[in-house]
Formats: structure tokens, C-alpha cells, sequence
């Protein structure tokens, strides 16, 4: 399930919500699927020219690190990302970079977890899919860290903006209350998130 149907499952609560009373109290696992998670990664994290700076930008010539071609699956209960890293750790000295720099197949084990209205990821581990040297294990440790530190997805925002949207039966204002997303499950072929809310049609 992709976050537009997620948004249309959100929209037939909003429609029960004004049939059958003026509260509507809900708790619901959503699936989403693993392809269409790494449609969803692809699109919110690698953003850039389907890439994820993890450090510097396009524009930078000797210091930069970013990750591409995301795959996402499950993985003893975990989530997993595999992905390509490209960096280089080097200093421009007389238009030439001097220093360390690699490429390789990295993967990327994570627990995603609920907290105050974002997702965010903890226990992240990074490693390369070969043995590598001094340089990859020092960019596998920083990408854990920064991993952890800097991946917030605002959900209950998404969630209270899909729901509160007037352009939705425009008569009959709502108002998002209590969500929360109570469990996270990593299954075989999907992330289960069992969610819960209260919805007031005023």
C-alpha cells in the first residue's frame, strides 16, 4: 500500500465517520508493502536525482556521501535497506582531491519505531555487502549514527492533513485526535502499522 492509499483508507474513515455518528474512534493495521515502501523511501528520502546526501551536496567536488537505488525488505523482524554508497573524504589541493574515497553495496538494518507524531529508526546498523577497509567501516559507523540522529517522517501530520482536508466533503469540518501508531510490525512482505485515533465531525 502506497501513502495514496493510504491517504483514500484514511478518507473512507473520514466518510464513516460522518454516516454513522459524530466521533468516530478507530484502530486499524495498515500494510504497507514492501515494494510500495521502496517507492515511498525513494520518493521522501531519495530525493535528489534519486539520491540520499548523508554528507555534502551535488555541488561538492572532494567531501561528499550519498546513498542510491534503495531496495527494501524484511529481515529476521527487521527492517532492512540495501542500497549503493558513493563518498569521498578529500581535500581540494590546486583543483585536485586528495585524500580517501569508495563505492560499494551497503546494508542497512533498522527498527522503525512511534514517538510524539514522527517514525523515526533506532538499533541501525550499517555494512558493507563485501569486506571492506579502514574507510568503509568508518562510513558504515557514521551512517549508523546518522541513520538514528536525522530519519524523522512526520506521519500523524500526513495523517491529520489527509483527514482534515476540506477539499474532502468540505461540509462537515474534522478534527484528528489522539493518534498514535501503537505497535510496528516487519513481516515477510510488509511493514504492519497498527494505528489509532479519534476523528470528531463538527
Amino acid at each position: 500500500m502506497c501513502w495514496h492509499t493510504l491517504k483514500g483508507l484514511l478518507r473512507a474513515f473520514l466518510v464513516l465517520s460522518v454516516l454513522f455518528g459524530a466521533e468516530l474512534h478507530g484502530e486499524s493495521d495498515i500494510h504497507l508493502s514492501f515494494p510500495a515502501l521502496e517507492r515511498l523511501v525513494a520518493k521522501q528520502l531519495f530525493s535528489e536525482d534519486g539520491r540520499r546526501y548523508v554528507r555534502g551536496n551535488r555541488n561538492a567536488k572532494c567531501d561528499y556521501a550519498w546513498l542510491e537505488k534503495p531496495r527494501v525488505q524484511g529481515e529476521n523482524g527487521r527492517l532492512v535497506i540495501r542500497a549503493r554508497f558513493t563518498g569521498r573524504t578529500a581535500w581540494d589541493v590546486f583543483g585536485r582531491c586528495i585524500g580517501l574515497g569508495d563505492s560499494f553495496d551497503v546494508k542497512i538494518a533498522t527498527t522503525p519505531y512511534f514517538k510524539r507524531g514522527y517514525i523515526g529508526l533506532s538499533q541501525t546498523t550499517a555494512a558493507p555487502e563485501s569486506s571492506g577497509g579502514l574507510y568503509v567501516r568508518q562510513v558504515c559507523a557514521s551512517l549508523s549514527s546518522t541513520l538514528n540522529r536525522e530519519f524523522r517522517y512526520p506521519l500523524a501530520a500526513d495523517v491529520k492533513r489527509a483527514l482534515e482536508d476540506l477539499a474532502t466533503l468540505s461540509e462537515y469540518p474534522r478534527d484528528l485526535r489522539n493518534f498514535d501508531v501503537t505497535r510496528i510490525t516487519i513481516t515477510d512482505s510488509a511493514v504492519v502499522l497498527t494505528v489509532g485515533f479519534a476523528l470528531a465531525v463538527k
